[in-house]
């Protein structure tokens, strides 16, 4: 003979177990007010610390801005340049970066010394507590046709761009392996894609600091260290404007945006990269150069 009520008991369990996959109350259960989720509290920056490489002048100087802007204490370096004043311009950013109320750190360092970087992150450690997140923006060009290129503006260019990337990257892995933290972007360049000519030593190392990028990225994801590229076009800096005039205007025009980028659209997305936003980006190059690279 059917038992009706054990048939009954069998269906209200079945439903309680559908409603309660959905959140629901179960049936029997009494009326209750349904909470929201916890909504994630904002990212917390404070006693975080940035590193930016060449970060007196141009995106450097952007991206060093960007970070105080956020609350966070900024160390920068720079070097001397023949025909320009960058300890003065230096002094203007550390100023500036000063002004926004975060602490800062500024001083001379040559990326291309393995021991001038461990220096400086050393010191950078001590006195602004730690280092979080790494930007290795520093870099040269020198240009010439490939027939006419001197050995030494082939070095030079590899040295900055790459071995003092590398440099850097080998001087806060340590701590940031400890704390299991850290977010490092390397500045590379459209031109690791679609190179110009007279460019082989920049277009090489830049192709080169994406290859060490993905190699980094490898390395230090099990240790929660995001490591990631941006691949800018042409920005408007004080280097951008020693370029012929007619150089320019073909970016322009070459661009599916019709513009050639401010530091600061760059330094949005390295800050972008740095945040808790991209923690499951890595190995990753993000191409800033308003469509310059799709054309054809």
């Amino acid at each position: 003979m059917f038992n009706f009520e054990h048939r009954f008991e069998i269906l209200t369990t079945q439903a309680s177990w559908v409603l309660a996959s959905r959140g629901e109350p179960a049936v029997g259960a009494p009326a209750t007010e349904v909470r929201p989720d916890p909504q994630r509290l904002a990212e917390t920056v404070q006693g975080r610390v940035a590193i930016v490489t060449g970060g007196a002048t141009g995106l450097g100087r952007a991206t060093a801005l960007e970070f105080a802007q956020r609350g966070m204490a900024v160390a920068i370096n720079y070097v001397d340049l023949p025909g320009r004043d960058v300890a003065a311009q230096a002094l203007l950013t550390e100023t500036a970066i000063r002004a926004l109320g975060v602490p800062v750190y500024c001083a001379r360092c040559d990326v291309r010394s393995h021991d001038a970087v461990d220096k400086f992150v050393t010191t950078v450690r001590e006195r602004l507590g730690g280092v979080h997140y790494l930007v290795n923006n520093a870099g040269v060009t020198h240009d010439g046709a490939l027939w006419r290129l001197e050995p030494e503006a082939w070095q030079e260019v590899l040295d900055v761009n790459v071995t003092g990337a590398f440099n850097c990257i080998q001087a806060v892995a340590q701590p940031m392996r400890a704390q299991r933290y850290g977010k490092i972007v390397n500045v590379a360049s459209h031109q690791a894609f679609r190179p110009g000519f007279g460019i082989a030593n920049y277009a090489a190392s830049k192709a080169a600091l994406i290859g060490l990028t993905k190699s980094a990225a490898v390395d230090l994801g099990p240790s929660n260290v995001n490591v990631n590229a941006v691949a800018p076009g042409f920005v408007k800096t004080d280097l951008l404007t020693k370029l012929p005039r007619e150089v320019l205007e073909r970016a322009e025009h070459e661009s599916v945006l019709g513009r050639v980028a401010e530091p600061e659209d760059v330094a949005h997305v390295i800050a972008f990269l740095c945040s808790e936003a991209a923690r499951h980006i890595t190995g990753q190059v993000i191409v800033v150069d308003g469509g310059l690279t799709l054309a054809s």
